[in-house]
């Protein structure tokens, strides 16, 4: 599984289009996703301070063709890029994500 941390709005019109896409795909060509591991750095870093977010869990064997491993900042960590869309089926299950009373994203119950 891979994860992507989404704008409900995002998420939203991935349900009227049958798949998922993001301003990043449009702007760099591919959707960034995070590794299980990733995913809470990944959110303290780039969403801080927002709502409003969904986390889904994505079936990477679904859009295997689709996705890179890479490392564009050279920082020796691997995250994975997926170069399309992604189709609802593959989307297995999406959480709300919110952070903590300190501001901390923690991962939904049920993980």
């Amino acid at each position: 599984m891979i994860y992507r941390i989404a704008e409900i709005g995002d998420w939203m019109a991935a349900q009227q289009r049958g798949e998922f896409a993001s301003a990043d795909l449009l702007q760099e060509g591919f959707i960034h996703c995070s590794e299980r591991a990733q995913v809470l750095r990944t959110a303290q870093k780039y969403y801080a301070g927002r709502s409003a977010l969904v986390l889904l869990e994505i079936d990477d064997d679904v859009i295997a063709a689709s996705i890179r491993r890479e490392d564009l900042t050279g920082r020796g960590e691997n995250f994975p890029h997926v170069y399309s869309p992604i189709p609802l089926k593959a989307i297995v299950r999406h959480f709300k994500f919110l952070a903590n009373d300190e501001g901390m994203f923690c991962f939904p119950a049920g993980m």
